[in-house]
C-alpha cells in the first residue's frame, strides 16, 4: 500500500487519496527529513520547500505533488535527477483570486467615488490568474492594460505593455507572475523603491501573488514618508514573519488567502489526485462535486432592471474582503499568520450561486464574471 503524505491544510486530501494508500496528515510548515523517509506520495502546499534537504533520507518517493499554481518552492531538477514525476495545480484557484481582486477593486472604487469603469488597471502577469483577470474586467467594462513580456515573446497578437511604460498609464497595478529570482524577466523586487518613484502616488497597488515581488520595506518606507498610497496586500516578504509596520498603512491585508476559496483549495487537491491516478495508471471514482458542501445561498432570482452598476452587490453577497482584513487584524499578533491561514472561514465562488434573469438568460458579463445561470 502506498504511503501517502500531505499538509493537513489540504481539503479533502483523506477523501481523494484514502482508496490509493494509507494517508498520513503532516504539519507543512514544519515538515522534517525523518518525516517523510518512507513516503511514496508527498502532496504539499507553498508553505513546504520540496528540496535535496527534505528528501535526503528517502530512497522511495514516486510522486511529488503541490496543490498550488506557484511552484518556486520545489525544486524540480533535484526531482527530474531522481526521476521522481512531479504535479502542479496550474489554475485550480485562479478564479478565486481573480474574485479577491474584484472585491479589492470595488472598495478602492468606493473610497475614491471613483467608478471602476473609469479605472484603468495594469495587471502584471497574464497567465492562469492575470488572463481571467482582464476577461473579468473587460466584462465590466474596465479598460485593461497588459504586461506580461513572457507572452508578447511568443505571440505577436498580445497587447503587451512595458512595465517601465505600464506605470505611468495606471489607475491600479495588480501583480499575478510568479517569483522569479534572476535573469532577463527576473520578479524578484519587480516593484522596489526606484519604480516607486515611477508611480503616481495615488496609484494603488495590489499584490496577490507572491510576497517578495513587491518590496515591502520600499512600500513602508514611502508610506512613512507621507505618501498615502492604497496598498492591498494578501502575500508579504518572509511569511509568516510578516512586515507588521506595514499593516496599518494598508487599505486591506489579508494572510496569503486570496486563492482559499472552497472550491480553489479543493480543485488543487483534486488534479493532483487525477495526476496521481495517471501515474498509477488506474481509473479516477473522486471528483470535486462529490465532497464539496451545498452552498448556503444556491438560487438567486435578478429583476430586468439589474445593470453593471449592481454587480459590485451581488458580488458582496458572496465575498467582501473587508471581512478576511478585520481577522488579519484581529488575529496576527495573538494567533498569527499560520492561524489565520489554517483556520480561514468558508468562502464559495461565484460559480455556486446560479441565478435566475426574465427570459431565462442572465447578462453575458455575468457569466463571464464566473456566475452561473439556472
Amino acid at each position: 500500500m502506498l504511503k501517502i503524505y500531505a499538509d493537513e491544510n489540504m481539503p479533502y486530501v483523506q477523501q481523494f487519496f484514502a482508496e490509493l494508500g494509507q494517508v498520513q496528515l503532516v504539519d507543512g510548515r514544519n515538515l522534517m527529513p525523518a518525516q517523510v523517509a518512507d513516503a511514496d506520495v508527498l502532496l504539499v502546499r507553498s508553505v513546504t520547500k520540496v528540496n535535496a534537504g527534505l528528501l535526503s533520507q528517502n530512497n522511495k518517493l514516486r510522486f511529488v505533488g503541490t496543490a498550488t499554481i506557484g511552484v518556486d518552492h520545489i525544486d524540480q531538477s533535484y526531482l527530474q535527477q531522481r526521476g521522481i514525476s512531479f504535479r502542479s495545480a496550474p489554475g485550480c484557484n485562479a478564479q478565486s483570486v481573480v474574485e479577491y481582486v474584484l472585491s479589492s477593486l470595488f472598495l478602492l472604487a468606493e473610497q475614491q467615488q471613483k467608478p471602476l469603469q473609469q479605472w484603468t488597471i495594469g495587471v502584471v502577469g497574464v497567465g492562469q490568474i492575470g488572463s481571467r483577470l482582464v476577461k473579468a474586467l473587460q466584462a465590466l467594462q474596465v479598460k485593461v492594460l497588459q504586461c506580461d513580456p513572457l507572452r508578447a515573446s511568443v505571440e505577436p497578437d498580445f497587447a503587451h505593455t512595458p512595465f517601465v511604460d505600464l506605470l505611468k498609464q495606471v489607475d491600479a497595478l495588480s501583480f499575478h507572475v510568479p517569483l522569479v529570482k534572476s535573469g532577463e524577466h527576473a520578479t524578484l523586487k519587480l516593484l522596489n523603491s526606484q519604480t516607486l518613484t515611477q508611480l503616481a502616488p495615488e496609484v494603488a497597488i495590489i499584490n496577490a501573488s507572491r510576497g517578495e515581488v513587491t518590496c515591502n520595506q520600499a512600500l513602508l518606507a514611502e508610506a512613512q514618508n507621507g505618501t498615502a498610497r492604497p496598498l492591498v496586500l494578501d502575500v508579504w516578504d518572509n511569511e509568516p514573519d510578516v512586515l507588521k509596520t506595514l499593516v496599518p498603512y494598508c487599505r486591506i491585508a489579508t494572510a496569503h488567502i486570496a486563492g482559499h476559496s472552497i472550491e480553489g483549495k479543493a480543485r488543487g487537491t483534486e488534479m493532483l489526485y487525477l495526476s496521481l491516478c495517471r501515474l498509477l495508471k488506474i481509473q479516477p471514482q473522486n471528483s470535486l462535486h462529490d465532497f464539496c458542501p451545498p452552498p448556503v445561498m444556491e438560487m438567486l432570482q435578478i429583476s430586468a432592471n439589474f445593470r453593471l452598476s449592481d454587480v459590485q452587490n451581488l458580488c458582496r453577497m458572496l465575498y467582501d474582503v473587508r471581512r478576511d482584513d478585520a481577522l488579519f487584524r484581529y488575529h496576527l499578533n495573538g494567533n498569527g499568520f499560520d492561524w489565520l491561514r489554517k483556520h480561514y472561514p468558508p468562502r464559495r465562488e461565484f460559480s455556486s450561486l446560479r441565478l435566475a434573469a426574465p427570459g431565462g438568460a442572465i447578462p453575458e458579463y455575468l457569466t463571464q464574471l464566473g456566475f452561473s445561470s439556472q
